[in-house]
């Protein structure tokens, strides 16, 4: 039994907080600004939370491109790239559902360049 004044979280699935960078890019818009930059607040399989530099329109198709922390073979960054819809938003901050998503890569780290910073250090 819930507590006078404790919210029910509707979400079925758990989220995670998670502070990387995002790039967000509205799909089929044509307004003043389509696209832009902030970092994930938390994240489940289901959604995502980030902060935004404009107010984004609930219910508009959305890509976000998050640096994902893990590399691939231990030398090679990863992206985690989803299709959403925004289902809140506010200054600052949306909240986007995720309908599909995929990981790339953002390309190899070259051995050489590896070892070019490691001698200027």
């Amino acid at each position: 039994m819930r507590e006078f004044g404790e919210k029910m979280d509707r979400r079925g699935t758990s989220r995670f907080p998670l502070r990387e960078g995002v790039r967000y890019r509205l799909l089929n818009y044509h307004g003043d600004r389509a696209s832009g930059s902030g970092s994930t607040l938390n994240m489940g399989s289901g959604g995502i939370l980030f902060t935004t530099e404009d107010l984004l329109p609930v219910g508009r198709s959305v890509e976000l491109s998050v640096d994902w922390p893990a590399q691939l073979n231990g030398n090679c960054p990863l992206k985690f790239v989803a299709v959403g819809r925004v289902i809140r938003s506010q200054p600052g901050q949306a909240a986007v559902r995720i309908e599909r998503y995929e990981f790339k890569t953002r390309g190899k780290i070259a051995p050489e360049a590896i070892a070019a910073v490691a001698s200027t250090a």
